[in-house]
């Protein structure tokens, strides 16, 4: 343990950046399938999805960049919880029969990068310094 935790524990604040980026990334992609049909996805017609649409494509890419990342991450949180518990809910409690485990993954993830802030690699770190 001592190993890993002296050898990874030196990189924590990189591989904190590098994880919200690619969490953004993957976030932003369910706006871009909501909003545009692309990536294996289908444009929405619905005003809900629509909506959730925007809120994954510019918050996913407010958070990757780390600009106004709290803000971003908090809303995007909200979303995700909005999303289980009108969608998946209903249907069980439980996120594993529901279908609900990513929006409980991005909820708990947002909500956890909207409390820590957007790391050292980030326009928000660098507006900082300013």
């Amino acid at each position: 343990m001592k190993f890993i935790e002296h050898t990874l524990g030196k990189f924590t604040k990189e591989v904190y950046s590098i994880m919200r980026i690619i969490i953004a990334v993957l976030f932003a992609s369910h706006g871009v399938q909501k909003l545009f049909g692309a990536l294996g996805g289908h444009i929405a017609h619905n005003p809900k999805l629509i909506i959730a649409g925007i809120i994954e494509l510019i918050c996913g890419i407010m958070i990757g960049f780390g600009f106004k990342t709290r803000l971003a991450a908090f809303i995007a949180s909200g979303e995700m919880a909005f999303a289980y518990f009108t969608v998946h809910y209903p249907n069980s409690f439980w996120p594993i029969v529901n279908g609900g485990e990513k929006a409980v993954f991005y909820c708990f993830v947002f909500l956890f990068i909207a409390s820590y802030g957007s790391g050292n690699w980030s326009i928000d770190s660098l507006l900082k310094r300013k």
